[in-house]
């Protein structure tokens, strides 16, 4: 039996979306699924080596791997009015040249917002320490993402939310692309529409059982929040939109794109469509 490994991030709409796979719910045959969490810019890091055959990358890195990963269809999340947010502590007025804190060189909140704070200070850390790190001082302000956004401390305000940034950068009232999941060009072209099937099941599984599952996340400590936040956060990033990608999602992917080639940030235009599985293939081998 082939051992395929899923990389993800700890967060917890991630661990909601893979563990229908995780506690046997949806299997493949002729494969063991094995599983390990990563902070995303890790993920990305690796994405950009080639280290993981399926993995959750930010939708900002993916122009940067296009030639060795295809972008799969389903674990997806955007944010639909909402999204990362650039904390401060309360009553701060921040310098044009503050010192940020970002999540990683390569997710798409940190090319938002450089794009729209270009004379900012950034530095990079996990995104598990931002919030102490704006508290302790270390840093004027940093940008809170996952579950972090829920539950921030008393002491910190929002300068901004990343919604509003993407919003006056992509000019239409689409969804904010955050995260997604890649594999790799060297899996076999079958097997590769497989694992894509599997994985959308399994998304579709575990909303489909959305109570249940939460129930032993919690029990097994595997998420970092309670009960009634997780609710809230799955229903923000592991919703039925994340199951598959709809046009609108692949617009707003598109407009990201188009974004941060215009900006520099990547050495081409890239169109989402171009970069999926083809799935059709099967069907025509096999006709």
């Amino acid at each position: 039996m082939k051992k395929t490994l899923i990389a993800h991030s700890p967060d917890a709409d991630d661990v909601f979306m893979y563990y229908a796979i995780k506690f046997g719910w949806v299997d493949m045959d002729g494969v063991k699924f094995e599983n390990i969490a990563e902070d995303i810019q890790t993920l990305n890091e690796k994405a950009l080596n080639g280290v993981y055959e399926i993995v959750a990358i930010s939708f900002g890195l993916y122009p940067h791997i296009r030639e060795d990963y295809a972008l799969l269809r389903t674990a997806v999340s955007f944010g639909e009015g909402y999204g990362p947010k650039v904390i401060k502590k309360r009553g701060v007025k921040l310098k044009r040249n503050f010192k940020v804190a970002l999540s990683g060189e390569h997710t798409t909140n940190a090319m938002l917002f450089r794009i729209a704070y270009p004379d900012a200070r950034v530095t990079y850390m996990n995104f598990l320490e931002i919030e102490q790190a704006v508290l302790d001082e270390k840093v004027d302000a940093g940008v809170l993402i996952h579950e972090s956004i829920l539950t921030y401390n008393d002491e910190l305000e929002v300068e901004r939310e990343m919604w509003d940034i993407w919003q006056e950068l992509a000019g239409d009232e689409l969804p904010l692309p955050l995260g997604g999941m890649a594999i790799s060009r060297s899996i076999p072209l079958n097997r590769a529409i497989e694992y894509e099937a599997t994985l959308t099941k399994a998304v579709h599984v575990a909303r489909d059982n959305k109570y249940k599952l939460s129930e032993m996340l919690l029990e097994r400590d595997l998420v970092r929040i309670d009960a009634p936040t997780l609710d809230k956060y799955l229903e923000l990033y592991a919703n039925d939109n994340s199951i598959a990608l709809s046009e609108l999602q692949y617009r707003a992917i598109n407009k990201l794109f188009e974004i941060g080639y215009k900006h520099g940030f990547y050495d081409t235009e890239v169109k989402a469509q171009d970069f999926m599985i083809p799935t059709e293939y099967k069907d025509l081998r096999n006709s």
